[in-house]
């Protein structure tokens, strides 16, 4: 075995990661700068690891890497070699974080030869990146004159390794070097995401679910450590055997087959090895399970299968389950207050959740899933809060406190930006501030076209809170105010008077406008914690609103005795979702009618005005408006779920998302047959969906012949300046040519028409 001069004897029976981090801690308890340390680390390592050469380059700002140190290099090659970004197997191992083990490096078409390392008589390389919160730093190497193929015990030593020296690097323990060593703590990044709710958003970062922060990384007592670790796997196996025991109370099916798989990959033998081996190679319990989650999450992603990436989601989700009892989180850790200005990030997030949260604090919102169609994104944009979806690994990019813009035009995210981006951003915020202003010029000015036709513009509701943004917003009414939110809140079924008093509040704050109820809407992907229910291979399509509600009538009964008791004989509209054939509107009316002679019997006055119509969201419904329309005072287009329907895409699947494309031939025509077949029997048709708060598809909307839209307050300003420019007339006949015709790119032409015309988009 390669040794030092002094070094000595390591034990053939010593794990060769316990002798590393035990020389580690030695290095760092001896005097010295911060590049003797690194040169120490990289012999000992090539000892260590019976390697001629170990070798450490680090990132620069411009993410050029950089020779830091070497044992078996030239020296005078060490901060005169640079590796531009992506360049040769080194800057590849950077750019991908992924482990690179060539046997041949020379022979490998990414090789990068630079005569001034000597490096030409080395064969075989492994190179593993340098992470710190997810960014790569460096990226540490060694190699061998022989051709061979480093074993999967070498690459785990050396990721083991690359670990702990990045967290020397950015603890400042090997600072003081010719070049700045610790970037890492203040590395920007950019992370590109799904803008699910526009706007713009500088702040601070505040953790849904805080990532637990391993600080301790090296063992003082391997055997110690083990015991710890057992002792966590323990804790974690048994919560998971009580959560299935718990589930016993479903029926069998493919939630408990997920179930099951999730346990037995916890009690997974090779995964717990994996963790037992890193503990006796001298890590701490809690650094141990970070190391493996890592290693362990490259090689699945490596599988092309998204059976193995659905399992990425399970390794994640165990290991931070067992930091958490390592480390004794018990999951309460978010802030008692927020920061004036925060900004939340979650791995995902559900509607009621963000409700938790103080609005007048939260500024922007980014998720690892989501999209612009989820539930959560609803309230983002009720809030007025930007927000991004599809940031992928963002929990592992960013801590507590870290300065984040959310960028709700372009969809990035910027992590720790320079002080140049947010004086960029911040002239951006107030550019918007200012045409905001302009809309809120417009709050009282009549929404009406060039050529004279007016467009009634609602806003969508949801709780009391909501209801101020109706005279700020110049809203004409309440288009969609969605009842299940108050159920979401509670944490048992919400009594009828309790009911009551919500609703009589919204229609008091709406102060004569008309607010529109939507009831209840809930399951598929909005279960009540207090209601059981089956689990579902589909939920969107399954047991849900209408469907539910009709199996349980006393549910919908007692909501409708709730609203007629707040309407309290003034004008009362509700509507019913989900609907799939016009002879449940039959069902439905017919329950209502036993509540109107159950109030009018009581002496509880009736409506002045009482108005019930659907929500057109089931496609089934287009071949059956002679039916339906008769039987309803009004229709709302549910364009979300009808349009996902139309295409079978689930709207919140960003694997499926570009099958999803609301200004396509087929759903424009779609709806150009659904507002036409309502003009002719004058039954009122709204858009409350995705489709009407975006200027570009309300301008398309209005082409088609709809004449009400209904969206999230914060988009009442930039539709009612698109209608305030467009000439309706001229782009009905436009719309009429283009859908008459085939593979054309309807996107496209509606903005040339737009920018042909002037309409403000």
């Amino acid at each position: 075995m390669r040794r030092g001069g002094d070094e000595p004897r390591i034990s053939a029976s010593e794990p060769a990661l316990r002798v590393i981090m035990r020389r580690l801690r030695e290095i760092l308890a001896e005097p010295g700068d911060g590049q003797s340390r690194l040169d120490k680390i990289v012999r000992q390592i090539a000892g260590v690891m019976v390697a001629e050469v170990c070798s450490i380059y680090l990132k620069r700002r411009d993410h050029s890497l950089e020779l830091f140190a070497t044992e078996g290099l030239h020296r005078e090659a060490v901060h005169n070699t640079r590796l531009n970004r992506g360049e040769g197997l080194v800057g590849r191992c950077a750019e991908l974080a992924v482990p690179i083990n060539e046997p041949d490096a020379q022979s490998h078409p990414a090789f990068s030869y630079r005569p001034e390392t000597g490096e030409e008589a080395y064969h075989s390389l492994l190179a593993v990146p340098i992470q710190r919160s997810g960014q790569v730093i460096g990226v540490l190497v060694v190699q061998n004159h022989t051709a061979k193929h480093y074993s999967e015990d070498d690459t785990e030593v050396l990721q083991a390794t690359a670990m702990v020296i990045a967290e020397l690097l950015v603890s400042g323990a090997v600072s003081g070097t010719e070049a700045d060593i610790e970037i890492s703590k203040s590395l920007s990044a950019v992370i590109k995401g799904e803008v699910i709710s526009d706007g713009i958003a500088l702040g601070h970062a505040v953790l849904h679910e805080p990532r637990v922060v391993v600080s301790t990384l090296m063992a003082d007592d391997p055997a110690v450590e083990l015991g710890r670790l057992e002792a966590a796997l323990a804790a974690l196996h048994t919560s998971l055997d009580e959560m299935f025991e718990h589930d016993r109370l479903l029926a069998d099916g493919e939630h408990r087959d997920v179930l099951e798989a999730y346990r037995m990959f916890a009690k997974d033998r090779g995964w717990q090895r994996r963790l037992g081996e890193a503990v006796k190679g001298g890590l701490t319990a809690e650094a141990a399970v970070e190391r493996v989650q890592n290693s362990t999450r490259a090689q699945m992603l490596r599988h092309a299968d998204p059976y193995w990436r659905e399992r990425v989601r399970d390794l994640d989700d165990l290991s931070d389950r067992l930091l958490r009892i390592l480390t004794g989180h018990t999951g309460e850790d978010r802030p008692v207050e927020l920061p004036p200005d925060a900004i939340l990030i979650a791995r995902t997030m559900g509607p009621a959740e963000l409700l938790d949260y103080d609005r007048t604090r939260l500024r922007g919102l980014i998720v690892e899933d989501g999209s612009r169609q989820s539930h959560v994104a609803i309230v983002a944009k009720a809030l007025g809060i930007a927000a991004i979806g599809q940031a992928r690994r963002i929990v592992e990019h960013v801590a507590n406190g870290d300065a984040v813009i959310v960028d709700g035009e372009t969809g990035e995210v910027h992590v720790r930006p320079s002080a140049d981006l947010v004086k960029s951003y911040s002239d951006k915020v107030r550019f918007r501030a200012k045409r905001q202003e302009r809309y809120h010029k417009l709050r009282d000015v009549p929404a009406v076209t060039v050529d004279g036709i007016p467009i009634r513009l609602s806003m969508n509701a949801g709780l009391i809170a909501d209801m101020p943004h109706l005279e700020e917003s110049g809203a004409e009414g309440v288009g969609l105010f969605r009842t299940e939110i108050q159920f979401m809140l509670s944490e048992k079924m919400p009594r009828l008077m309790q009911q009551a008093e919500a609703y009589r509040a919204v229609l008091a704050e709406a102060a004569g406008k008309p607010v529109v109820f939507r009831t209840l809407d809930i399951g598929g992907d909005k279960m009540l914690p207090y209601l059981s229910a089956l689990p579902e291979e589909n939920p969107a399509m399954g047991w849900r609103a209408t469907r539910m509600v009709l199996d349980r009538p006393a549910l919908f009964r007692a909501q409708v005795r709730a609203l007629l008791r707040a309407a309290n004989g003034r004008r009362l509209d509700m509507m019913v979702p989900m609907l799939s054939m016009s002879s449940e509107m039959d069902e439905l009316r017919s329950l209502l009618d036993k509540e109107l002679v159950h109030a009018k019997r009581h002496g509880y006055p009736l409506p002045s005005t009482l108005n019930v119509g659907a929500m057109l969201e089931v496609p089934s419904l287009l071949y059956e408006l002679d039916a339906l329309l008769p039987k309803v005072d009004f229709i709302s287009v549910g364009s979300n779920d009808l349009l996902q329907f139309l295409f079978a895409a689930d709207r919140t699947n960003a694997q499926v998302a570009s099958r999803y494309d609301p200004l396509s031939i087929a759903p424009m025509r779609a709806l150009k047959h659904l507002i036409t077949k309502a003009s002719e029997q004058s039954v009122p048709l709204t858009v409350c969906g995705e489709m009407a708060g975006s200027p570009l598809s309300a301008m398309a909307l209005i082409g088609l012949g709809c004449r009400s839209l209904s969206m999230a307050a914060s988009s009442i300003g930039p539709i009612k300046a698109m209608v305030l420019s467009l000439n309706a007339g001229q782009l009905a006949e436009r719309l009429d040519i283009l859908l008459g015709k085939t593979d054309i790119d309807l996107h496209a032409n509606l903005l040339n028409f737009a920018e042909r015309h002037g309409v403000e988009l």
